[in-house]
């Protein structure tokens, strides 16, 4: 696979009946889904799950997305998100790239940058990412991305 950075964490995507709008290919909305779960399974396995977060009174929350939908995803296409942390204040703010990657003939259909905040649960507002965050989000920084989206 031709991953845009080094030591990506990827997750396994089929594209599904539901994911289809009426122009017959995956919706807009359903990549930002995707997104959404590439990021949650990457900091489950970095040991930042939804339990911690509670723990914490914190979460990443997004502030911004900026995605390219570079081609058209089908019903029962097997597909290939992966993702890479690329930048952190260790405050407040964190970016996380993506690449989506259709294996049957290598073409990447996305990619897309999403800037988080981190927040205290409780209350909403923005808060100092606490130490589990520094240390387990920081253990998966990668060089900044080689495009500009």
């Amino acid at each position: 696979m031709m991953w845009d950075l080094s030591n990506p964490f990827v997750i396994d995507i089929e594209v599904a009946a539901d994911d289809i709008d009426g122009l017959g290919h995956a919706n807009n909305a359903v990549y930002v889904s995707w997104l959404e779960r590439s990021a949650w399974r990457h900091s489950q396995f970095l040991g930042l799950d939804l339990a911690e977060y509670r723990r914490l009174d914190r979460a990443m929350a997004v502030l911004r997305h900026e995605i390219d939908y570079l081609a058209s995803a089908y019903e029962g296409q097997q597909l290939q998100m992966a993702t890479w942390i690329v930048e952190s204040d260790q405050r407040l703010k964190m970016d996380r790239c993506f690449q989506l990657i259709r294996p049957a003939d290598g073409v990447t259909l996305l990619r897309a940058k999403t800037t988080f905040v981190c927040i205290e649960l409780s209350s909403g507002k923005p808060k100092r990412m606490p130490a589990e965050f520094v240390e387990g989000y920081g253990a998966a920084l990668q060089p900044a991305f080689p495009m500009e989206l």
